[in-house]
């Protein structure tokens, strides 16, 4: 028996057809799980956009007033893909509507915004998921598991890297993105977040932090109508960058263990140059996003001149095997997508959290607020409990 559950997309830009398009994939890739997603409305703001995506994916109402999806009985969860300033209000409206959450990142603009996100879905007692993709790559999961394991003995340092050149463009036009009222601290929300939790997944808790920021863009023209994705603006007034496109911190764990985080929006020549480098006591492991079903596994006693090898994930790492029948198949990020929606019908299913989660997005945030602490401190400092 599987029932039907009712969801609907708030923010209907490039984010809100990926995890559109992860519902309607979900029973083709799990078809045993007990849930179907049933696409009931879609709420976004532009005039046409909404019902644009309506008609091409089948949701079954469309509005631009948010509030409205929250008003439908038929509407089991939400997923908000919205801009960065407007997660907190809209967060919490979906917890208190007892709808379940599915998020983007970073969960407003700072530690306080996921929270209080945070604390709606706990008083509610819906389930909440948080769009913290990267994790989700089997790969990553096989690295974790190594970690934890022992593979590489003890872990001794790390380094987690998030360069992109979707910034880098002198017209990229003066969005939201780019302002602090609505786009928060830029590259540290969009970017480093994301650093943040895959070195929490993979490591444990960070402890302490001692970063510094840049702008290296200073000035953008505003755009003269709707924008979407990062779109390019010329002619039009320029106004200042309000927030970072680089920052680079050293990390503390309470393992011991010690870190690098760097995280860029402008760095031309990079495209979603995203991954890690973990080295332990008796080896290391490294991954990189643009070869996403690859690990570079060093393991064994030489120490000294041990080799490295290319090791393809499979069916038996993380959920591969729900897309591909054997090793070195691709997958892609859209897939991730996927998992993700999985996961987050598995916890309303089970009414447990399962993958990323809202707890996990404020201890990401509160890292986030240690690395702006720090930079203009220009000292370290310690990492708030989540």
């Amino acid at each position: 028996m599987v029932d039907s559950l009712g969801v609907a997309v708030i923010g209907f830009g490039w984010m809100g057809r990926v995890h559109t398009q992860a519902y309607a994939r979900l029973p083709h890739h799990y078809p045993l799980l007990g849930l179907r997603p049933e696409l009931v409305a879609v709420a976004d703001e532009v005039p046409g956009r909404a019902e644009e995506a309506a008609e091409r994916y089948g949701f079954a109402t469309a509005t631009r007033e948010w509030r409205a999806v929250l008003d439908d009985p038929a509407v089991d969860a939400v997923s908000v893909t919205a801009p960065n300033f407007l997660h907190r209000e809209i967060g919490v409206a979906v917890a208190e509507a007892g709808k379940h959450l599915w998020i983007e990142k970073p969960v407003g603009l700072d530690l306080a915004d996921a929270r209080a996100v945070a604390d709606a879905v706990a008083r509610a007692g819906v389930r909440g998921a948080v769009g913290f993709n990267y994790r989700n790559a089997p790969a990553v999961e096989r690295a974790r598991e190594l970690i934890a394991g022992g593979g590489i003995g003890t872990v001794t340092h790390v380094r987690v890297r998030l360069f992109s050149d979707y910034a880098a463009h002198p017209e990229g036009a003066l969005s939201w993105r780019f302002e602090r009222e609505r786009g928060g601290s830029g590259v540290l929300g969009d970017l480093a977040s994301h650093g943040a939790d895959l070195a929490r997944h993979l490591l444990g808790d960070i402890t302490s932090v001692t970063a510094d920021t840049a702008v290296f863009v200073p000035e953008r023209a505003r755009p003269t109508g709707a924008t979407a994705g990062h779109s390019r603006a010329s002619g039009g007034e320029f106004g200042p960058v309000e927030n970072e496109d680089y920052v680079s911190c050293l990390l503390r764990f309470a393992s011991g263990a010690r870190g690098v985080l760097e995280a860029c929006r402008v760095s031309v020549g990079e495209q979603n140059n995203y991954g890690f480098e973990v080295h332990g006591t008796e080896g290391s492991v490294s991954w990189d996003f643009r070869r996403m079903n690859e690990l570079a596994i060093s393991v064994g006693t030489d120490y000294q001149d041990q080799p490295v090898s290319t090791v393809y994930v499979g069916p038996a790492d993380g959920e591969f095997g729900a897309f591909q029948p054997g090793a070195a198949n691709a997958m892609g990020y859209d897939d991730l997508k996927v998992i993700e929606a999985y996961r987050f019908l598995r916890s309303i299913a089970e009414k447990r959290s399962v993958g990323a989660s809202l707890p996990d997005a404020v201890r990401s945030a509160a890292v986030v607020d240690a690395m702006i602490r720090s930079a203009a401190a220009g000292a370290w400092v310690t990492v708030e409990e989540g």
